[in-house]
């Protein structure tokens, strides 16, 4: 049964899992979230390079009004990619851009390779809808400096930390469905010409 307090949003959540797991492994925030009330879908993914699962990732969620995707680690880098528009030349684009974004541990880089944050967060300014981030502050797939560094690029993205945590968000489950939750409320407020309008004013 969906929690007292919560409000449905109109949307439809979907996300990726991390490189060493599958649509399974991303039980516990889906049904946390169907538990909330809201529509929640994990998508299974080629876990190979993130570009080259954007249009595997695509192929799994409705071209519709009201879809937010997200995922854990790799997932969400996927996921980031499909809404900054970076697809395979002659790849269709999406009749309806999608509603937000949620990443829980985005991988800015690999542990050890700090370098490749820069390329990692590369496509963030084309990110034009609502975005929440959510990362523990000792992943060591993204130094807290440098992802704090990278947000400002991201035109409507907002950070969320957690001290003590690496990159699992679980032991912070609960909190983490709530301010997701808390997030898709607010993009629930967005009338969809109010959308139209936002990414008209984008366009160059």
């Amino acid at each position: 049964m969906p929690r007292v307090g919560y409000r449905r949003p109109v949307i439809r959540v979907f996300l990726g899992h991390g490189a060493s797991g599958d649509a399974a492994s991303m039980a516990p925030w889906v049904n946390g979230l169907r538990a909330r009330g809201l529509e929640a879908t994990a998508l299974d993914l080629p876990t190979r390079k993130a570009e080259d699962a954007v249009a595997a990732f695509e192929a799994q969620v409705p071209d519709e009004p009201g879809v937010v995707v997200g995922g854990q680690s790799f997932g969400g880098r996927v996921a980031s990619l499909a809404v900054a528009g970076v697809r395979e030349p002659g790849a269709a684009t999406r009749a309806h851009p999608y509603a937000g974004l949620v990443c829980l541990c985005y991988p800015l880089h690999p542990p050890g390779s700090p370098d490749a944050a820069a390329a990692r967060s590369a496509h963030w300014p084309a990110i034009g809808a609502p975005a929440l981030l959510l990362s523990g502050r000792s992943d060591p797939f993204a130094r807290i400096a440098l992802l704090e560094a990278a947000m400002p690029s991201m035109p409507h993205g907002r950070l969320v930390t957690y001290p003590g945590l690496g990159h699992n968000l679980k032991p912070r489950l609960d909190d983490v469905l709530d301010r997701v939750t808390a997030f898709l409320a607010e993009l629930d407020h967005v009338q969809p010409s109010s959308r139209r309008r936002a990414a008209a004013a984008r366009r160059p």
